[in-house]
């Protein structure tokens, strides 16, 4: 090799260990680590690579089930996509959407320190807000606060509100909210938490969270989960569903939803016993559920061209 090479060869190499360590450590994740994270996903993505469920998917999904969302992701060998055990502010609403991602760990004052200058030098004020700074409406704000009570609070009811402007939905947080009496003002904020506490994160001279990750791979609980993710939130739990089994999810609910409706009502005519229905269905059965639909198609809870969907993909 040329020797006048050598000292340009050298500062390329450093050049790229050093871009690709800054590129590495930073917060956000990159676009490309984003493509390769989620490649299951052959849909529509937003700018930064982030996978787009449909908003008709989104819509459609309020209406199912954690049942029917684990049968189908347990069928394809995502067996823990379910949380429990929450505390919920409007505890009778549906919570769905895109999951964004946050995850904050114990504070560690020369990381922290390098953390913020950078996002400093960025324009960037508090990080427990540069998660919310990507949000849009669809969205869901998933962060892992590593479960912090006293102390831990990185969301009270200015953040609640910055929040629910821009993404129009709510919270799963695993760690303890604050300002509970706002947060339960604004109605359309369904919201999962861990815990509830007056007090706020990284009180003067007690460091103890830190940003590390956005739309990285998170966990919640038992869950891992990936920016993207569809968020179904209901009835004291949440389920994290991958992008790629979405409409699987929606649709198997919708067909699910069709024949128990007509199991019910076949079996109040007495036209069937329970125990017919409640087995696999005979040929007869499919057909009559066929016929059915056809018959019903306007009257029932599920979209016309959904039911025409089905209809021409069954075999019966």
């Amino acid at each position: 090799m040329n020797q006048n090479l050598k000292p340009i060869l050298s500062c390329l190499i450093l050049f790229f260990f050093f871009f690709n360590f800054q590129t590495g450590i930073s917060q956000q994740i990159s676009k490309e680590e984003m493509l390769f994270l989620t490649a299951e996903w052959q849909g529509e993505r937003f700018e930064d690579g982030r996978p787009k469920v449909s908003d008709d998917l989104i819509e459609r999904m309020k209406l199912v089930t954690h049942e029917e969302a684990w049968a189908v992701m347990n069928g394809a060998g995502y067996k823990y996509q379910y949380a429990e055990g929450w505390q919920i502010i409007n505890p009778d609403s549906v919570l769905v959407g895109r999951a964004v991602t946050a995850t904050f760990t114990p504070g560690r004052p020369d990381i922290h320190k390098a953390i913020d200058d950078r996002g400093k030098s960025e324009g960037k004020k508090g990080q427990n807000v540069w998660p919310v700074d990507v949000l849009v409406q669809g969205d869901v704000y998933v962060a892992d606060q590593f479960g912090i009570h006293v102390g831990g609070p990185t969301i009270g009811d200015n953040v609640a509100n910055a929040i629910y402007a821009k993404s129009g939905n709510g919270i799963v947080y695993d760690g303890a909210v604050r300002d509970i009496v706002g947060l339960k003002e604004l109605g359309g904020f369904t919201s999962f938490f861990t815990s509830y506490h007056p007090s706020h994160h990284n009180q003067r001279g007690d460091l103890n969270t830190m940003l590390i990750g956005i739309n990285r791979p998170t966990r919640i609980r038992q869950v891992t989960v990936m920016a993207g993710d569809v968020v179904l939130g209901r009835d004291g739990a949440v389920s994290f569903i991958p992008p790629h089994l979405a409409e699987k999810v929606v649709v198997t609910s919708e067909i699910v939803r069709l024949r128990d409706m007509f199991g019910h009502e076949r079996i109040r005519a007495g036209v069937y016993t329970a125990g017919q229905i409640d087995t696999r269905w005979a040929e007869d059965i499919e057909r009559d559920f066929s016929s059915w639909l056809n018959e019903h198609i306007d009257e029932l809870p599920v979209p016309k061209e959904q039911i025409q969907e089905i209809l021409k993909t069954r075999t019966w």
